[in-house]
């Protein structure tokens, strides 16, 4: 068995990532370990573990272990790392942005690094939204017919962490909608790096709006740019992109969010208007967009079945 450890277990990734890893045939959970909640039951933050697992939250980290995963908040792994000497043969899963433009590290994201992944001893697990939006394009990229592109994303508020603020708290959010950071958000530079890793001569903008919806959890990007291919041409295109990455499925129909919550999926979708191309993906963030994706990117560091432990069925009602 696989053990492993996780810091930062009490926000809503550690949460989702200890749910994923009780079920997960091959992993055993040496600890979790919590600032905030030393001592305490899982299920007192989790409770939907409850019946789930004895587990306490530690205050100790040790490395006995196969695989570190860190679900803290950003600029926390980076301070660990300054406390903490993890040993060669600890692999490693930051879920954090600290590391995500290292290129020391390997960018976690399997439809684009899938072999990477595989020899790597650290992983920078993506971003949420990063992961939609790269998802929508990389097929693009890969093929040099990447330009100027638009895109627009709205996220659910587990996005924006446990740690209720103004604008995620209940009464602000429910019946509202509103943008954030827009043109500036802090994944837009994992984004191009991604993109030119394909396509090295892309300097154009992507010029990206972010949206808070009033739900919990899924990510529905849309994106669009000019295109001289027809609409069949775009579709095969990414058929044969994705044909061999097992979470990502290109689909006939409209995207909406609830195909995809509670799934490790990303589900794209293709329409042509007046010669432009325009892409929708659709993700739960919590799962491709965090915990879910850290789980694939453990089973290709293991040399496991990728999907292991995350057939996750949703469900659209």
């Amino acid at each position: 068995m696989i053990k492993a450890g996780i810091i930062g277990g009490a926000g809503y990734t550690g949460g989702e990532l200890i749910r994923l890893l009780l079920n997960h045939p091959e992993v055993e959970i040496a600890y979790v370990q919590s600032r905030s909640q030393v001592g305490k039951a899982i299920y007192s933050s989790h409770p939907d573990l409850l019946g789930e697992t004895e587990l306490k939250f530690s205050g100790e980290v040790h490395f006995d272990i196969d695989v570190l995963f860190l679900c803290m908040g950003h600029g926390a792994s980076s301070e660990f790392f300054g406390q903490n000497e993890v040993p060669a043969g600890v692999k490693i899963v930051d879920l954090s942005q600290d590391f995500r433009l290292d290129d020391d590290k390997v960018y976690g994201l399997p439809e684009l690094n899938r072999e990477a992944i595989r020899q790597a001893g650290f992983v920078a697990n993506p971003g949420c939204f990063a992961t939609a939006i790269q998802l929508a394009l990389l097929p693009l990229a890969h093929n040099g017919a990447l330009k100027e592109v638009h895109v627009s994303g709205i996220t659910g508020s587990t996005g924006a962490g446990v740690k209720p603020s103004a604008t995620t708290h209940f009464s602000w959010r429910e019946g509202n909608m509103s943008t954030y950071k827009a043109f500036e958000h802090q994944h837009m530079a994992e984004v191009t790096k991604s993109l030119m890793q394909y396509q090295p001569w892309y300097e154009q903008p992507i010029n990206f709006i972010p949206y808070r919806g009033n739900f919990t959890r899924g990510i529905l990007i849309t994106a669009y740019q000019y295109i001289e291919w027809p609409l069949v041409e775009a579709i095969r295109v990414y058929n044969e992109y994705y044909e061999e990455h097992p979470f990502t499925w290109v689909s006939e129909s409209a995207l909406d969010v609830k195909q995809v919550v509670n799934t490790n999926k990303c589900y794209v979708n293709l329409t042509y208007h007046n010669g432009y191309l325009m892409i929708q993906s659709a993700i739960d963030n919590l799962l491709k967009g965090a915990s879910g994706q850290a789980v694939q990117n453990l089973n290709l560091m293991f040399g496991l079945e990728e999907t292991t432990g995350l057939k996750l069925k949703g469900s659209a009602f």
